[in-house]
């Protein structure tokens, strides 16, 4: 726990808890929310041949998502710096960083 309390940059065990709790609770909903996303725009797996294109989509749309709820339970959970900061810095990674500023 020291180790990702160091790494993180912050300083109790409670925060610790909470974070993993955000980042389980927005994995499982991230999930949740595609599905009826894809079905009303007709995706569903039974109309595609190839399953694989089905799951492209599925991942294609689970990511914008999964990042709007991170920062949005980060801040029900009281830790919206931390997420806010979180996503700023993997956005920057993956090439956003102009949009960033």
């Amino acid at each position: 726990m020291e180790k990702l309390k160091k790494r993180w940059g912050i300083s109790s065990n409670l925060q610790v808890i909470l974070i993993l709790i955000v980042f389980a609770v927005t994995g499982s909903s991230s999930i949740y929310v595609t599905k009826p996303i894809l079905n009303f725009f007709g995706i569903v797996k039974t109309n595609f041949d190839y399953t694989a294109f089905y799951y492209f989509l599925k991942i294609l749309l689970v990511f914008p998502v999964y990042q709007v709820l991170l920062v949005f339970f980060g801040w029900i959970f009281g830790q919206f710096n931390f997420f806010w900061n979180f996503e700023k810095k993997m956005l920057s990674r993956l090439g956003f960083k102009r949009w960033l500023k």
